[in-house]
């Protein structure tokens, strides 16, 4: 307040009120000294400051524009913020709300690698939509190797999640808000193409699933954007999120990238010119498998990184060699190939990136998985083999074993008719080792994980004391050998 606006002194009744004051401390000084040296439980304790709690953040990477760079940066965003109270769904929707479905059925979750896809933005009388958008984007990861190839390896689950509100926030544009079951948003930190979900929301859905390898998060919007959640799940498992829009076919693209990731641990290929701090890495050499700060010589001379490729021509176009510039920074470190989905959306996945993808499929499902369930009862034993066995791929080789001798005139047969097996009374065991032996692998560490076996026990009919004279049956066993 500016002094000419004070109000004008009353001179008398504050010297009055004064000496009041005056007298009153001259009295109770003796007791307040006294005071200090009792009890300190008299004087009052200031409450103490609250901490804040931390918001946990996740770190996401930013899309590239549609059709350009596979990525922009990463960001780190809340893994859940604040929404207006969900409103009350009608009976259909709360009946239909954690609805679990297997979309692709490839075998028990054991065996496969199960990706599990929720919606956000469907109201309940769009979930029929949502069904179809779940199979229609995954036959865009379908349209991508080794997707084609390997897609007997996974299983693929959708959760409904019902939305009272159909759309998802900043579609069309940064001021829409909507109400959504997972808080799906464009416009994250400030970044139109970014869309972030509340991960806490998401995984209550994820949780609802038999199993999570993978997660997907379709948002109901035809707007280009997503965004990758690729750290892995402490709690349910899941290697990584990625968000999309369901009805933007560029998004595909997007999502098929962060898989990259997650699934492939693969480093991004692009780089930032121009940006202070990325213009030359001098640090150690990087532990993803398709960044290093070895040349092509050196690579070679030291037998490291992606050599066995060197040369070879990669089906996103030229040799695979070293080429300068990736892992964000523009000197210093080498990708394998020119222009790889790890750096351009459109492009395929180069030989060391396929090499990669593939090694992540391996780690959640198995070459050699029974075409039957778990206690299901059949009179043939059936292999659901990981991909087409053809001169393109490679051989994929299959042995049986009957009580640990080998059945030689089933060599590379998929079946086993057990009418043809002569056994007499009790429990016997029978077993199938795999072996993939794709082209598409040269790393003798990931060609390893390419063989397993799996077994089932064998009776005379079923029970604790079968009929020898009863039909001969198998049951895949609930936990089969693994290594051959």
């Amino acid at each position: 307040m500016p002094q000419s606006a004070l109000p004008p002194p009353t001179t008398h009744r504050r010297r009055r009120g004064i000496r009041t004051v005056i007298g009153a401390c001259a009295l109770t000084l003796p007791l307040a000294l006294a005071g200090l040296s009792g009890s300190a439980a008299a004087a009052p304790t200031p409450a103490p400051t609250p901490t804040p709690v931390p918001i946990p953040q996740a770190r996401v990477e930013v899309p590239g524009p549609a059709g350009g760079a596979a990525g922009s940066g990463y960001r780190s965003v809340p893994r859940t913020f604040p929404h207006a109270p969900k409103p009350a769904l009608t009976a259909a929707g709360r009946a239909a709300d954690g609805q679990v479905t297997k979309v692709i059925d490839n075998g028990d979750t054991k065996d496969r690698l199960d990706v599990v896809v929720i919606g956000d933005g469907y109201t309940a009388d769009q979930l029929d939509q949502f069904h179809q958008d779940v199979k229609n984007k995954w036959n865009d990861f379908l349209g991508v190797e080794p997707y084609r190839t390997y897609q007997k390896l996974f299983n693929v689950w959708s959760v409904d999640a019902v939305s009272t509100e159909s759309g998802v926030s900043g579609d069309p544009g940064k001021d829409v808000v909507r109400n959504t079951a997972l808080g799906a948003r464009f416009w994250c930190d400030d970044t139109e193409r970014l869309l972030c979900i509340d991960q806490q929301k998401v995984d209550a859905y994820v949780a609802k699933a038999p199993q999570a390898d993978l997660v997907i998060v379709l948002a109901n919007s035809a707007k280009y954007g997503g965004a990758g959640y690729n750290e892995p799940s402490q709690t349910l498992g899941y290697d990584g999120i990625a968000t999309v829009s369901a009805h933007d076919e560029n998004s595909s693209q997007v999502a098929v990238h962060e898989t990259g990731h997650s699934l492939g641990k693969l480093a991004d290929e692009y780089s930032y010119p121009g940006i202070p701090g990325y213009e030359q890495y001098t640090g150690p050499e990087k532990p993803e498998p398709n960044s290093s700060v070895l040349t092509a010589d050196a690579m070679a001379g030291a037998r490291a990184k992606w050599y066995r490729w060197l040369g070879a021509t990669s089906p996103d176009g030229g040799p695979v060699g070293a080429y300068e510039g990736g892992n964000y920074y523009v000197k210093g470190l080498y990708r394998p190939t020119e222009d790889s989905l790890m750096r351009t959306l459109g492009k395929p996945f180069n030989l060391p990136g396929s090499e990669a993808m593939i090694a992540g499929f391996y780690r959640h499902a198995t070459p050699a998985a029974p075409a039957e369930h778990a206690g299901a009862w059949s009179t043939t034993a059936r292999l659901a083999l990981p991909r087409p066995n053809d001169a393109r791929h490679g051989k994929v080789v299959t042995r049986w074993y009957l009580d640990g001798h080998e059945l030689r005139r089933y060599r590379d047969h998929d079946r086993v008719t057990l009418r043809q097996l002569a056994l007499g009374r009790g429990t016997h065991h029978l077993s199938a080792t795999v072996t993939d032996a794709t082209s598409a692998v040269r790393d003798p560490a990931v060609r390893a994980t390419l063989t397993r076996s799996t077994t089932w026990t064998v009776q005379h009919g079923r029970g604790s004391a079968p009929d020898p004279t009863a039909p001969l049956v198998a049951r895949p066993d609930q936990h089969p050998g693994g290594h051959p």
